[in-house]
């Protein structure tokens, strides 16, 4: 995807239940999602185990609805 792909998926996403975010490092993370397009970083929250991934738009090679 591209960046400007990206970030109007993270704009879209915002109220979406769960997305999925891909990172370009191959990992990945599913949950509620937080992000600020002011600064261009957000938060995915997996409630159920009770963990956070902080992020980068420019980290994020994929991001899928849940």
């Amino acid at each position: 995807m591209t960046q400007e792909k990206i970030y109007d998926a993270l704009q879209g996403a915002r109220t979406a239940d769960k997305v999925t975010v891909y990172f370009k490092d191959g990992r990945f993370a599913t949950g509620a999602l937080i992000f600020n397009p002011f600064k261009g970083s957000g938060r995915v929250i997996d409630v159920d185990k009770e963990t956070s991934i902080d992020f980068l738009i420019d980290t994020i090679r994929e991001l899928k609805l849940a």
